[in-house]
């Protein structure tokens, strides 16, 4: 089943997908309300969408598959390749820090190039999202059963506030627009092996990031287990799980964006994100 929300940015409506592909409004079944945190454990436990009214044509704009998402809890450095082309050492524990959720924006909406840059980047991620209260999790099955779904992540972020600036990443991490998401929630059921996904990005027609979730030094669940025992996640909260290799900063030769660029972002079975880089 996919979840999505549809229409103009702040007057988003919540859709539903099931086997025929066919989109239909879901808000009759969530009593008028939006696809929220709140809302999310009756869109997931849905068994009969068939009887919900059709969408009217093709959707039109694709928002951020959720509103009022908790926490965005991201992971860096956390495929193989990705550590290698950086010259990071592998890390011996998830390396963690938190986007806010203003950053999210729909998956084609534009992405502002911040004031002063000169190091905006593009990371093609798996995003998680947390479906039931996650707090000490003893194990990977445990972790499991709290996955609502999957959805695809475009964590940009600015490599001279992030790395030159002094502090932590987040300074690189929160610039507006810096977090498109979507076009959809694909629920747990309908991914059996998030560490068979593969993930591709393209700056202006060109490849720039093909690289599959099997390169993870973290995988999803052990990801899930993990955090929770440092704060508890809730039903709406994302997680963002690193990207692969393929990133402007690990390669002196790749150019890094600039207003007017294109990017397109894709997983299997995910869906397909098209942003265009304006100023801020």
């Amino acid at each position: 089943m996919k979840l999505a929300r549809i229409g103009a940015p702040g007057a988003e409506r919540p859709v539903v997908s099931g086997p025929d592909g066919t989109w239909r409004e879901l808000a009759p079944l969530l009593d008028g309300a939006d696809l929220t945190p709140a809302t999310l454990p009756t869109a997931l436990a849905a068994t009969d969408t068939d009887a919900l009214p059709e969408v009217s044509g093709a959707p039109e704009r694709f928002g951020p598959p959720l509103a009022a998402i908790g926490k965005i809890v991201c992971i860096g450095l956390n495929y193989r390749q990705h550590a290698a082309e950086t010259g990071a050492e592998v890390p011996g524990e998830p390396i963690v820090f938190l986007k806010t959720p203003d950053t999210v924006v729909g998956p084609d909406d534009e992405v502002l190039i911040p004031r002063a840059s000169v190091r905006t980047d593009y990371e093609v991620e798996l995003a998680v999202v947390i479906g039931r209260e996650a707090r000490y999790l003893p194990d990977a099955a445990s972790a499991a059963a709290c996955v609502a779904g999957y959805a695809v992540s475009n964590d940009v972020s600015e490599r001279e506030f992030q790395l030159e600036r002094g502090g932590q990443w987040d300074k690189g991490k929160n610039c507006e627009t810096f977090n498109p998401l979507g076009p959809w929630l694909l629920t747990a059921d309908e991914v059996p092996d998030p560490q068979a996904l593969g993930l591709r990005l393209w700056v202006n027609g060109e490849l720039r990031q093909d690289g599959g979730t099997h390169d993870m030094i973290f995988g999803v669940h052990e990801i899930v287990r993990y955090l929770s025992h440092f704060m508890p996640l809730r039903p709406g909260d994302v997680i963002n799980t690193g990207t692969p290799a393929g990133v402007a900063l690990g390669s002196p030769d790749t150019p890094y964006l600039r207003p007017g660029d294109v990017m397109e972002v894709e997983i299997d079975g995910l869906g397909r994100q098209r942003q265009t880089l304006g100023k801020a």
